[in-house]
């Protein structure tokens, strides 16, 4: 958790992208949120297409965040 609270924000559009493949398969005692809004202080959104129903739980979060954030129009 140190680690990711010591990433300057916000973080650049490379960054963002690199850190969506850190998730895991599950919320590692909450880190995965903390990762999650890491990422989204970036340029959002970071997931341009619907990642599909079997994706990583946490990429389907970050792009239905920016859906529902209407970050697309």
């Amino acid at each position: 958790m140190q680690q990711l609270e010591a990433i300057s924000k916000p973080v650049t559009g490379e960054e963002a992208r690199a850190l969506v493949s850190c998730f895991g398969p599950d919320d590692c005692y909450g880190v995965a949120w903390t990762l999650l809004h890491l990422i989204e202080t970036g340029p959002n959104p970071v997931l341009t297409t619907d990642p599909g129903p079997d994706a990583n739980e946490w990429h389907q979060r970050l792009y239905n965040r920016a859906v529902n954030g209407e970050l697309f129009l």
